[in-house]
């Protein structure tokens, strides 16, 4: 009898956890064996975008030559009557407009949107070099300050994260945000992305899939947003958030109602 008893109680859990059971697709990249990552071998460079902020700098054997286009931005200590010192100061940093223009010292209105980082470079170097010597060869230094991406969702640890070499995959976006939990779809990752007109677009993501490092949207660019949606079975337990307590009375019912019909029938 006691083996009957014990049979219902099995049988109520194991009709509970089904109801609760985790996603079978958990593991990224499954087909790796058979896909051709010979397209993959590109290295990926960043290109600039309107409101992406620039820091230039230019170095030459000659400090002098080079001063005009390092502007130092002085950050000075004040009070109510009178300026009491300064604390240094940091290089002038230059925001793209929304034509992909920045002003730069003495050469003023350059176009950089839609320029690498080294096509950026290469462009303020040869119009620098018209207002130095001939044996000055300047060396051009660019930067994105704000290089920032976006994840949030199901993962650990959703949030915005800065990018400090200009080049970050979804796979290290995730890394960032602690990895997806175990209710995060795998195969329908949202990428949310503007391009340099302002048009936004959202593409879907499947991580289960080894293609994907074959995507054209492997590589995240800046200010991209990241969405991993739950799976149906958090999205339910979301919906019970509130009346979890019930879900315990009726399963304490059940139990109870099983006891009574035991008792009934033996």
């Amino acid at each position: 009898m006691s083996n009957k008893f014990t049979f219902v109680l099995l049988s109520l859990t194991t009709v509970f956890l089904f109801s609760c059971k985790s996603p079978k697709n958990v593991a990224y990249i499954q087909n790796s064996d058979y896909v051709d990552f010979s397209r993959s071998q590109a290295l990926y460079d960043a290109r600039i975008m309107p409101k992406d902020i620039l820091t230039v700098t230019v170095n030459t054997v000659n400090p002098e030559a080079s001063a005009p286009f390092n502007l130092i931005v002085r950050n000075t200590l004040q009070n109510t009557s009178s300026t009491i010192g300064t604390s240094g100061g940091s290089l002038q940093t230059y925001l793209v407009d929304n034509n992909g223009c920045i002003e730069f010292p003495v050469v003023g209105t350059l176009e950089v949107g839609g320029l690498t980082k080294s096509q950026c470079e290469k462009l303020i170097h040869d119009k620098i070099q018209r207002y130095m010597n001939a044996e000055e060869n300047p060396v051009v230094t660019v930067r994105m300050s704000n290089y920032k991406i976006s994840v949030i969702g199901e993962v650990n640890r959703p949030g915005m994260f800065t990018v400090g070499n200009e080049k970050i995959n979804i796979f290290e976006a995730l890394a960032q945000a602690g990895d997806l939990t175990i209710y995060g779809v795998r195969e329908r990752v949202k990428l949310i992305r503007e391009d340099a007109k302002g048009h936004k677009d959202v593409f879907t993501l499947n991580l289960n899939d080894a293609e994907i490092i074959n995507s054209p949207y492997y590589y995240l660019q800046q200010n991209d947003i990241v969405y991993v949606e739950p799976n149906k079975v958090k999205a339910q337990n979301s919906t019970v958030g509130q009346t979890t307590t019930l879900w315990f009375s009726a399963t304490s019912i059940l139990i109870s109602l099983t006891s009574l019909l035991y008792n009934i029938l033996k």
